[in-house]
């Protein structure tokens, strides 16, 4: 299936659930329409129970609500340098032989090339501290983060780990004893099991809507790890980042998006479990970036490989109708020291039934590199069990640290518009002060500018910490660099991030 296929199932977009807009916030204006007016009806009190065979979410509800926060973003405007021409100068020339500018040359002027942008979200606070869980997408390039509490405290956040590949991000802000959820059990959810879904949509902010479970471990192809609870509990613009907490008001999953043909509810949404939250939020806060264990091996659910053979008119017997169909296996990888090979079937995962992809990456999620796992595969319909250490995605067992920028030993600063103008550069670096570290071991000096890190503009330093942090998590973890020197000199050179030991 091509990524255009997973995305985009039928005539339905999948839709992140946060809240964008460009310029300036503007309020929407909700007309109420008028109803005639009804008998009055008898409702209960908080103090009655709920009537026999009715399920009451009250209680869940105001366990929840209060540990659910509102996140508004702030994105600054991106302003450069341009070289802009005369529509009349190539035309003209120097006609009064005046000795101007050469032909072509043209201005510099500073223009705006990205508008200030602000969007909103939501959050769940994890811990009395301050910790607390929204989607990656709902942060990630945030100049500003402002948290606002149920009560209308507001607290300035900043970030402690994003985390694409499952989208989710830890912020963290200065407060003590905020009411901090309780985490539930998202393993234990069961199908048709009622769930609440917290959170601010359309600016609404503690908003509280009702569902079921309607299907667990759904892969939709939006997030590289991924096993979606999916209900039918209302999810809006605003709601991402937010929580889905079971009858007891206990976390069981950060919702994150939205199945929808509008851009609005159109019936169900979806959670990332809280099997998968919590080991992100344990790597995040302890290492700065996710230790994530891989088998290494391409494939698909059992029965989507079965229905392709079909459509192909062969017949199929795996000796059995569940599992995930293993297409290759990648080298130097725990599959291959398992032994498993293209045909087989794997059906569980230190014994834990496995019968989709989603089930298999959420199993994988919450395990580390260095850790033994025992896998049950189908060969030739015989059942076989083998036991090997998980690897990470560089092929090796040790755990991998978010790299100090400090051990890089060097001050940056984006250049100036007058060093630009005199270089004729539209970005970079400088290299302002620099000692024993990283950059100096490869070759790198005071003066020197840095115009691109593994073909990452370098812009701002921000830049280098995300081109720094993103080559930490390739195989090769190396960070290829090309600079110039004040004369012109042009300078390219590589910087081996394994060499970095866990402190």
């Amino acid at each position: 299936m091509t990524q255009k296929q997973k995305t985009w199932l039928g005539a339905t977009a999948l839709v992140l659930s946060s809240s964008l807009m460009t310029g300036a916030i503007m309020s929407d204006k909700i007309s109420v329409a008028q109803t005639a007016q009804a008998a009055p009806t008898a409702f209960a009190t908080p103090q009655q129970a709920a009537p026999a065979g009715l399920v009451d979410l009250t209680t869940a509800a105001e366990r929840s609500v209060n540990s659910v926060v509102y996140i508004k973003v702030t994105k600054n405007a991106v302003r450069q340098r341009v070289t802009v021409r005369d529509p009349f100068e190539d035309f003209f020339g120097d006609f009064f032989g005046f000795g101007g500018r050469g032909q072509g040359q043209g201005r510099q002027q500073e223009v705006e090339t990205q508008p200030k942008r602000q969007g909103a979200g939501s959050g769940v606070i994890i811990s009395a501290d301050g910790y607390i869980v929204t989607n990656n997408h709902v942060v990630a390039g945030a100049d500003e983060i402002l948290v606002k509490l149920n009560d209308n405290t507001e607290y300035k956040g900043r970030i402690i780990g994003l985390d694409e590949t499952t989208d989710l991000a830890l912020v963290k802000v200065e407060g003590k004893n905020l009411p901090a959820i309780t985490i539930g059990n998202s393993d234990a959810l069961k199908i048709g099991e009622w769930v609440l879904a917290v959170g601010n949509p359309f600016n609404l902010t503690s908003t509280v809507t009702a569902g079921i479970v309607s299907a667990k471990a759904r892969s939709l192809g939006a997030n590289g790890v991924e096993s979606f609870i999916q209900t039918d509990a209302a999810i809006n613009a605003g709601n991402s980042g937010g929580a889905l907490v079971n009858e007891r008001g206990e976390l069981v999953g950060i919702n994150a998006m939205l199945y929808s043909q509008t851009g609005s509810y159109a019936g169900y949404g979806f959670a990332i479990p809280t099997s998968i939250m919590n080991k992100v939020v344990a790597d995040l806060k302890e290492f700065g970036v996710v230790q994530r264990a891989l088998l290494g091996v391409t494939g698909m659910d059992v029965t989507n490989y079965i229905d392709s053979e079909k459509e192909k008119g062969n017949d199929v017997d795996l000796g059995t109708n569940k599992g995930i169909y293993i297409q290759s296996v990648e080298e130097k990888t725990t599959a291959e020291e398992l032994g498993l090979q293209k045909g087989d079937v794997v059906t569980s995962i230190d014994g834990k039934e496995v019968s989709k992809m989603a089930e298999l990456q959420e199993a994988l999620s919450q395990r580390r590199p260095g850790e033994k796992v025992k896998v049950t595969y189908i060969r030739n319909k015989k059942s076989h069990t083998e036991t090997a250490t998980l690897r990470n995605a560089q092929g090796g067992t040790e755990v991998l640290e978010e790299v100090d920028i400090d051990l890089f030993g060097a001050q940056l600063k984006p250049l100036t518009d007058e060093t630009k103008q005199q270089l004729a550069l539209r970005y970079g670096l400088e290299v302002t002060a620099i000692k024993k570290g990283k950059l100096m071991d490869a070759g790198i000096t005071k003066g020197m500018i840095l115009l691109q890190v593994n073909d990452k503009e370098m812009r701002s330093v921000e830049d280098f910490e995300e081109a720094v942090k993103a080559a930490n998590q390739t195989s090769d973890r190396t960070l290829w660099i090309r600079a110039i020197t004040q004369s012109g000199r042009r300078v390219a050179t590589a910087i081996d991030l394994s060499d970095d030991k866990k402190k």
